[in-house]
């Protein structure tokens, strides 16, 4: 029988009678998800004899028995493993079904394989219903184990291997957890901008959303076409004004009828007006008193894309108490380390009637529901990252999912760190009081000190951001960072700052213009309330939970300096 091309594939469905109730369908689609028949508890092989529509893509593929038939280990992403399909060379050509990345739906009964053979199930082809062919000569994902660095050049491909598309499904799970989690706990979920005015932390590093630049460089071609009029020609302009306006004066005091001379007039007037307009046109960026007029700008003030969704959802939290924003926020930060991307994802929860400890309390309950739920769902998934990439992730979720977390004050933790490099401990950035914990510090608190995580809170003022309340010492501020093993800082978090005259002078003393957070102090200035929140970094979450070494690796489609493909 011949293969089918692509155009029939839509019109081709099974009946309902051909698939036992024990291997139901794929929601909106008339094929058996692969998960369904394999990842069962028997692995499929209590389904021998029913029969199915299964489709995927050929991860590998061969023809055996002198090109009598084929072997193909089809994936379709619901799962790692593959399904065994056999094709006889009778329904059609097997040289095209047998390439990596070759899509095949066939229609088939599940079989027992011999004894001895590592799958429980296989599926014997009896229908070829669609084809999606390659070229091997062209695919660019050979079947051979790739580096993640080099996928990164084929974004577009790469969830296709067996690592990205089981990083997907874990990033799919933690967001599903992430809703499950704060729904549960009777968070709202709040959508909060994208393109914002206000910079949350202060540290100016955002990309400016400006149509500017387009609108400057429409204008300078615009001006090439058809160049702006001369004095002369508006000069010109002017003398035929005068003229229209002495035949009016004629035709009125001849008493006449004046109505089509006073319509031409008008028109020359406009006309003049026109070229005025036209004439004070110039090429480039509009500027007054030589800086940058946004109020010729899009939105007439500058614009930003987000570095953060937290001092919008704030404004909720003081009005419905308990909210959450879960969506991309930016950084026009030029690093080009393993833990920067220029564009990730951010879960930022705020909690009204609340302080340091509840916001210490809700994020240790989160990070270990989000554990505890990879454990529980995504087992396949993770013991895929535990052979490949990190043998100890599996047990790093069981720790941090069943271990009360260490907390410690941030002058705790610098003591800390001081003894260890007084017996003996090197580290490449300085210890001492006021500075910012690196990465180094947090990961020798979690993977050696404590061996597990710490929450450390009470940091100096001087670094952190200008909405964290100030404590009674006046030096620190109520802040709290949780830090984990492998990663180091996964949470940041604080009290905010409800008081008015108190946040108004930390803005001040951060340098920061009043007039673009005039709105964040209203929320002090009527009605304020106690509160507080944090920032998860959601690629970060999923590098401590699969053990990946580059968050490049950890999200869709990586943005980061030189990259933004697709």
């Amino acid at each position: 029988m011949a293969i089918q091309p692509t155009d029939q594939l839509a019109s081709i469905t099974l009946d309902d009678g051909d698939v036992a109730s024990q291997v139901r369908k794929a929601e909106f689609s008339d094929r058996v998800l692969i998960r369904s028949i394999i990842s069962r508890p028997d692995s499929g092989s209590g389904l021998a004899g029913q029969k199915v529509r299964a489709g995927g893509w050929v991860k590998t593929g061969r023809k055996a028995d002198k090109d009598a038939f084929a072997f193909l280990e089809l994936n379709d992403g619901t799962c790692p493993g593959n399904l065994q399909v056999i094709v006889a060379a009778s329904l059609g050509d097997l040289g095209q079904l047998v390439p990596t990345g070759t899509c095949v739906v066939v229609d088939g009964e599940l079989k027992l394989p011999p004894s001895g053979t590592k799958q429980k199930v296989e599926l014997r082809a009896e229908k070829v219903v669609h084809v999606g062919t390659v070229d091997p000569a062209k695919y660019p994902l050979p079947k051979m184990r790739l580096t993640l660095e080099f996928l990164r050049d084929f974004v577009h491909l790469r969830s296709r291997t067996n690592t990205i598309s089981a990083v997907a499904r874990i990033r799919n799970a933690l967001a599903y957890a992430t809703h499950t989690f704060f729904q549960k706990h009777g968070f709202l979920y709040v959508h909060t901008p994208i393109i914002t005015t206000s910079d949350c932390e202060g540290a100016g590093e955002m990309f400016q959303v400006t149509t500017l630049l387009s609108e400057a460089e429409k204008l300078e071609k615009e001006l090439l076409k058809n160049p702006p009029p001369s004095e002369a020609d508006i000069e010109a302009a002017r003398i035929i004004v005068k003229e229209k306006g002495e035949v009016v004066s004629e035709l009125k005091s001849a008493k006449q009828e004046i109505g089509p001379s006073v319509d031409e007039l008008k028109k020359a007037k406009e006309n003049v007006l026109k070229l005025e307009e036209r004439s004070k046109l110039k090429p480039g960026i509009p500027k007054i008193d030589g800086k940058i007029d946004y109020t010729k700008d899009f939105f007439a003030r500058q614009a930003f894309l987000t570095v953060s969704g937290q001092l919008q959802v704030e404004s909720y939290a003081c009005a419905l108490s308990s909210v959450y924003t879960f969506g991309p926020t930016f950084r026009a930060e030029n690093s080009h380390t393993s833990r920067h991307l220029s564009e990730f994802w951010m879960v930022e929860p705020e909690i009204a009637f609340a302080d340091l400890e509840d916001d210490m309390n809700c994020a240790e309950a989160y990070i270990k529901f989000l554990c505890q739920w990879l454990l529980d769902n995504s087992h396949e998934d993770m013991k895929f990252m535990a052979d490949k990439f990190d043998k100890g992730c599996i047990d790093r979720l069981k720790m941090v999912a069943s271990t009360p977390f260490i907390r410690v004050s941030y002058t705790e933790a610098v003591e800390i760190l001081e003894e260890a490099v007084k017996t003996g401990k090197k580290f490449e950035n300085e210890v001492k009081w006021g500075i910012d914990l690196a990465s180094e510090h947090e990961r020798y608190l979690t993977e050696v000190k404590f061996q597990k995580p710490v929450i450390v809170y009470n940091y100096p003022k001087e670094i952190k951001a200008f909405y964290m309340r100030l404590n009674d010492d006046l030096k620190t501020v109520a802040a709290m960072d949780v830090l984990v093993p492998k990663v180091g800082e996964l949470v940041g978090g604080s009290q905010r700052e409800e008081r008015y005259d108190i946040i108004e002078r930390r803005i001040n003393d951060s340098g920061l213009p009043l007039e673009p957070y005039e709105w964040y102090l209203d929320l002090r200035r009527y009605g304020t309330v106690k509160h507080c929140g944090f920032g998860l970094g959601f690629e970060r979450m999923i590098l401590f939970a699969t053990g990946i070494d580059n968050i490049r690796d950890v999200i869709p489609f990586p943005r980061y300096p030189g990259r933004a493909d697709l």
